[in-house]
């Protein structure tokens, strides 16, 4: 146990230790240590010492996570065998810590951010946002209201604004100048969703009930229902479930994308069956392969009808940002709500969810309560945002610093610089596929994924994913597209590089080749 000048005296009858699982234990029942007040687990100096270890540990890590193994070789369980079976009594070094780091965590993860991952979609990490959260850690506000840290709020409230110019999306999404709209910081796209579809449901109750009072809540709500694409993320149809509504997926045209005459067929039918509609999800870029429904047919059809719409681009939302994809964001101007994740493609880390409302009182009107114990003097001023009214839950971490220190540090070229070198990559990765005949591209590839399969059955190609993913190489996963088990290959580290993607490619050419030369079906 390190003893530092700040330590009391006391702490010295307890050095002498025996290392039992992992953990220090004391050496006898009765600890004098007791007597004299808790130990302090670190003082500034130290946090100054192991501070700049740690960040020379992650830069180190970062750098070094071509070397390491991408997908872990681990069973279920792995970890509780390799810890103890309680808390230590006493303190464990900052050494003893960062050895078991290895020796305990780094077996078991899966690195995202090494250059060999080409799974899911990008999860963002760039050193500024590390600082910035550092920082955010730090400060440690709770920002559930104007007053509870001001600048956590008002920051907040800019940096949705500069995102939504980047965007181009239209004035009436942003704060300034007293519009009636505005953006929040969500942890994830699914709570957006959720938001989104409580508010449509609190809305649609206003308006009916104020046309026909003897209506009751529970008699309206079990008319609602909600729509989306048979491509939408699995989290839309959970969003529904919690929102206690029924739900109708619209099967999507050849290219996956919800066309407006779908949804209107299936608006006309629950239409004439009483049913009341109130909700539309329009996708852009799926999770499965990244399609994008038809927001210029959707849009006008959801505002003839009244429908709540809501645009879920989670992924795709970040390339928005560069000139020559923002057309696939037409149609915005009819949303009531908005939503994208920079935390997975715009280089600020986990969690950073971004989300505008065209009419903030829809949101605001759904979720306001204002006990004594939560309320300010400044909040009726007209001039502040109180977050907690957007949210599910009443805390919310100083988020907007990482914007604030990522859109500052790299600058919106910085940035279009950045989406722009992933879909190149992607693209080079879908031309080695079309290449090589055994082989074949099953969706359009519009930015950085590309969804690939061997030609033959599905059987053939879990395998061949079961034999790449074994490897710990490199990382893919799969997804159904009209029952064909496809392979995703998402461009998604900050420091991937084309050399990356070709040893990517020539593995799996190699893998591929082992296995059709024994395959039977």
């Amino acid at each position: 146990m390190a003893i530092t000048d700040s330590q009391p005296l006391c702490l010295l009858a307890v050095t002498e230790e025996r290392r039992e699982g992992g953990h220090s234990q004391p050496a006898s029942p009765g600890c004098p240590s007791l007597l004299c007040g808790s130990p302090t687990a670190m003082e500034s100096s130290e946090f100054r010492r192991r501070g700049r270890e740690m960040v020379d540990y992650i830069a180190d890590y970062l750098e070094g996570l071509e070397g390491r193994r991408v997908y872990p070789n681990v069973e279920p369980g792995y970890l509780r065998p390799l810890l103890p079976s309680c808390a230590p009594q006493e303190p464990d070094t900052f050494e003893e810590i960062m050895k078991d780091v290895e020796r305990v965590i780094m077996p078991g993860v899966t690195h995202w951010h090494s250059p060999h991952f080409f799974a899911y979609f990008p999860t963002a990490n760039s050193f500024p946002s590390l600082l910035a959260d550092m920082l955010s850690g730090a400060i440690g506000c709770i920002g559930f209201s104007w007053a509870a840290s001001p600048a956590c709020t008002e920051l907040e409230t800019v940096m949705l604004d500069w995102l939504g110019k980047m965007l181009q999306l239209p004035a009436a999404f942003l704060a300034e100048d007293n519009s009636e709209g505005g953006g929040v910081i969500q942890g994830s796209a699914s709570e957006a969703t959720l938001m989104a579809l409580l508010a449509a449901r609190s809305r649609a109750i206003r308006r009916l009930q104020a046309a026909h009072p003897e209506l009751t809540d529970a008699a309206i709500m079990e008319k609602l229902v909600a729509y989306f694409s048979d491509q939408a993320h699995s989290s839309v149809e959970r969003a529904t479930l919690i929102g206690g509504v029924k739900f109708k997926a619209i099967p999507s045209d050849d290219k996956f994308s919800m066309r407006g005459s779908a949804l209107q067929e299936a608006l006309r039918k629950d239409k004439a069956a009483g049913l009341i509609p109130f909700f539309v999800v329009a996708t852009l870029g799926t999770t499965s392969c990244c399609s994008f429904d038809n927001l210029l047919e959707l849009g006008p059809l959801c505002n003839k009808e009244d429908v709540w719409l809501h645009i879920d681009a989670a992924y795709a939302g970040s390339a928005f940002i560069c000139p020559e994809f923002r057309h696939l964001l037409n149609g915005v101007e009819f949303a009531d709500s908005f939503n994208f994740n920079p935390h997975k493609w715009l280089l600020v880390n986990f969690d950073c969810s971004a989300m505008w409302v065209r009419r903030r009182v829809d949101l605001i009107g759904t979720f306001k309560l204002d006990p004594v114990y939560l309320t300010h003097s400044h909040q009726d001023s007209g001039l502040i945002t109180d977050y907690r009214h957007w949210q599910l839950p009443l805390g919310r971490r100083f988020r907007s610093l990482k914007m604030w220190f990522v859109f500052r540090m790299y600058g919106v070229t910085g940035l279009q610089a950045y989406i722009r070198k992933h879909v190149r990559l992607a693209r080079e990765f879908e031309s080695w596929v079309n290449q090589d005949p055994r082989f074949e591209v099953c969706a359009e590839v519009t930015l950085g994924l590309v969804c690939f399969r061997l030609k033959g059955s599905n059987k053939l190609n879990e395998v061949l994913l079961d034999r790449i993913n074994s490897t710990g190489k490199i990382h893919l996963v799969p997804c159904l597209l009209r029952d064909k088990f496809v392979l995703r290959f998402a461009i998604c580290s900050r420091t991937v590089e084309s050399a990356h993607v070709r040893f990517a490619w020539g593995h799996i050419q190699a893998l591929a080749t082992s296995l059709l030369e024994t395959w039977r079906e």
